[in-house]
């Protein structure tokens, strides 16, 4: 009579929340490809020793101004124009002008590059019939837009809500909370997919929605998060 009165309720979800850069698009494979091609332009091999060097220089500034800019201490204009400023710097090169045509030109190339991260595609072919699909991004809305649509990716979602459009960056809850308001969805009844610990799964965690994070390289770690996988397949043993 009571059989399976108390058993546990099984989740149910009706949207799906992705981050994109490094969860579904390769942006480290595409950065390289982008730098590469700035990289020759832009003759940088009189500055630099190789271009191995200038990708790993230009990474460790890109990195750290990302950062002060997704915490409000830096304005989206400056980051473009000083990751490649600091850049040549220190290399010994104080050339404004051309720091800034390279912040231009790496702007409009990058969301050209279409290298997707392994099964991407085929995760959200095997996904869109049966949920509601969005994204939820910390990018720039002049490249996020366009990358999407270059790799064919665009038309599998219903939002594409980036931090631009929210006034907030993850791991804010506002952001995410914008998010779901937008596609009028319940935080019982979604799920954030993302590769960054801090700022997917923890943000998604203290705004309360489930996560599955997606720890491409096995990295350590002792965030305990709803769901965590390797590889995107994975998603397929999930949802």
């Amino acid at each position: 009579m009571f059989n399976g009165l108390f058993s546990k309720k099984v989740k149910v979800y009706k949207h799906i929340f992705f981050d994109l850069d490094r969860t579904l698009w390769d942006f480290d494979q595409n950065m390289i490809d982008a730098l590469r091609d700035i990289f020759f332009d832009f003759n940088l091999d009189s500055i630099f020793p190789d271009i191995h060097t200038f990708i790993n220089v230009f990474t460790k500034h890109n990195d750290y101004l990302w950062e002060k800019y997704r915490l409000g201490e830096l304005k989206k204009d400056l980051l473009r124009f000083k990751r490649f400023d600091m850049t040549l710097r220190d290399y010994g090169v104080n050339e404004p002008l051309i720091s800034k045509k390279m912040g231009e030109e790496f702007i409009r190339i990058i969301p050209l590059k279409t290298a997707l991260v392994p099964h991407a595609r085929e995760v959200l072919e095997y996904l869109k019939p049966k949920y509601k699909l969005h994204i939820i991004t910390n990018g720039f809305d002049e490249v996020q837009f366009p990358k999407l649509e270059k790799c064919h990716l665009a038309n599998f979602f219903e939002k594409v809500v980036t931090s631009e459009t929210s006034g907030y960056h993850k791991p804010c809850p506002e952001a995410f909370g914008y998010s779901l308001s937008s596609v009028n969805a319940k935080k019982e009844e979604s799920i954030m997919v993302g590769d960054d610990l801090e700022i997917d799964i923890v943000g998604a965690k203290k705004f309360g929605m489930d996560q599955i994070y997606f720890n491409r390289y096995s990295i350590s770690h002792k965030t305990k998060p709803t769901h965590e996988i390797n590889s995107l397949m994975e998603i397929k043993k999930i949802l």
